[in-house]
């Protein structure tokens, strides 16, 4: 039995370069797709967002001289190109998936509705909401947070490239903790990085748990959901 019934992963858009510096690394896109297989075939009902980080950003655009909207508009693009991708490597596997987006451009994919979204999930097929909130100076975090509240998830999985979260960067520093669990409260006090300020404040506010862990270790999801304690889970 799955611990969770219906969850919200996010998928980082830059662990999808795999060892590539930029792009979509095939080899990892297939390991998600088969990890997504794994969770649908546990009963798991599953809606996906994914960042665009690994084309573009508009933050660290817009540090660059783009307009800050265009910038943000154009990482939602990203974000599409990523669904279209993960909902390709899907179906190559004989997994259903229906792409949403936050902004309209069918016949890419359908405008995003959270009925249409949790029709999708009681299909039994994939839910990859692409987009983020649709709007600019969100984050595909927020969008996560937002979706994931939308859609009735009992969880947020936020599948990242470290297994929980630490006292500082793991990556930079190696002195760095893991928590086991954490409060949101206690996140935002310490400014730890899980997601942005906004992000974690609607997950505290509306009681939706985030489980941070590295998806980048094939196999990893099926565990997280079979109840193995292997990343942080974030909580009231």
């Amino acid at each position: 039995m799955a611990k969770f019934k219906r969850i919200l992963l996010k998928l980082s858009g830059e662990s999808l370069m795999g060892e590539q510096g930029y792009g979509i690394d095939v080899k990892r896109l297939n390991e998600y797709a088969a990890q997504i297989k794994e969770a649908l075939e546990m009963g798991v009902q599953i809606s996906i967002v994914i960042g665009g980080g690994n084309i573009f950003r508009g933050l660290s655009g817009a540090g660059k001289g783009f307009d800050r909207v265009k910038g943000d508009q154009m990482g939602m693009c990203a974000t599409v190109i990523n669904s279209l991708a993960l909902s390709s490597a899907l179906g190559a596997i004989g997994v259903k998936s229906h792409v949403l987006t936050a902004i309209r451009m069918e016949p890419i994919g359908e405008f995003y509705s959270k009925w249409k979204a949790i029709e999708a999930m009681e299909r039994g097929e994939v839910a990859i909401i692409s987009c983020g909130t649709g709007s600019p100076y969100f984050t595909t975090d927020t969008g996560s947070s937002l979706r994931g509240i939308e859609t009735e998830a009992d969880v947020m999985l936020k599948g990242t490239r470290v297994d929980g979260v630490y006292t500082a960067d793991p990556e930079k520093n190696p002195t760095a903790t893991k928590f086991d669990e954490i409060t949101y409260d206690e996140v935002l006090s310490r400014g730890l990085k899980v997601m942005d300020v906004t992000a974690t404040a609607m997950c505290r506010e509306n009681k939706l748990p985030i489980y941070v862990f590295n998806m980048d270790v094939y196999g990893n999801l099926k565990k997280v959901l079979s109840g193995e304690n292997i990343g942080t889970y974030v909580h009231a």
